[in-house]
């Protein structure tokens, strides 16, 4: 419900891109920022129905929304994307880029095609924006949020592709950030493990397993992603820089 989500104070005001942001865990971080006041933009690849789903989710939230469709994996789509945020809003805030894609594959063989095509929505559309964001985001700064996943940094079977994708991501974090921290941009990544999204699809026993496994006692949830995406947007989180943030209740901490 729209009315739980307690709002991060400071960021009344502040407009926000948010990628990949029509459902899972891309929803949930668009109505954290807008219950906190901001103005989202709420990107989308697919049909137009799926944004306005999205939109009337964030209905009634202290903040506004607005559709953000662009396919960025291609720079062009991404550059246009800013700059219509640029025309119509005059700056740029926050940007959240948590769209990605999974191909699954072994180590043993891997493809070209499914590794470039992961590489490619975990890369591309931080490589296009990284030039704009000084002139987007002006004197005041902003900041970069990037979703990353455990896969980053442990073998988990069949997400080699995606994993090679988010270790790059979480290298180029690092490498935007000591390069727009004179702009006052703060550039971090958010590391999580198995979301629980309520589906009804996938394997009960593992994900009880997991549960079970993790020290707080359940398994992360979209919302709990998206407080911690609010932190390091927050005003606070000014001088932290470059860093990955691990949000995952303590399982990584187990053997």
């Amino acid at each position: 419900m729209n009315q739980d989500i307690k709002p991060m104070p400071g960021l009344e005001g502040r407009v926000a891109l948010v990628t990949g942001a029509t459902r899972g865990l891309g929803l949930a971080i668009a109505r954290k920022l807008c219950a906190s006041g901001c103005h989202v933009l709420v990107n989308h690849r697919g049909p137009r129905s799926a944004a306005d789903d999205a939109l009337a989710a964030l209905a009634g939230l202290a903040g506004t929304a607005e559709p953000a469709p662009a396919d960025l994996t291609r720079p062009a789509e991404v550059r246009a994307l800013l700059a219509r945020a640029g025309e119509r809003h005059g700056r740029l805030d926050l940007l959240v880029h948590n769209a990605a894609s999974w191909h699954p594959g072994s180590a043993l063989g891997v493809a070209a095609r499914p590794l470039r095509q992961d590489l490619t929505t975990a890369l591309a559309p931080l490589l296009a924006a990284a030039p704009l964001l000084p002139g987007l985001m002006g004197e005041r700064g902003g900041r970069v949020v990037a979703i990353s996943s455990s896969g980053a940094r442990s073998a988990v079977p069949g997400y080699v592709n995606a994993g090679l994708a988010k270790a790059a991501l979480e290298s180029l974090v690092r490498y935007l950030a000591a390069e727009l921290a004179g702009r006052r941009i703060t550039v971090n990544a958010i590391s999580t493990a198995k979301i629980d999204k309520g589906e009804s699809t996938g394997n009960p026993a593992m994900l009880k397993v997991l549960a079970e496994r993790t020290p707080a006692g359940r398994l992360t949830t979209p919302a709990d992603v998206a407080d911690a995406v609010a932190l390091l947007c927050a005003d606070e989180a000014a001088w932290i820089h470059g860093q990955t943030l691990t949000v995952d209740g303590g399982l990584g901490l187990m053997p």
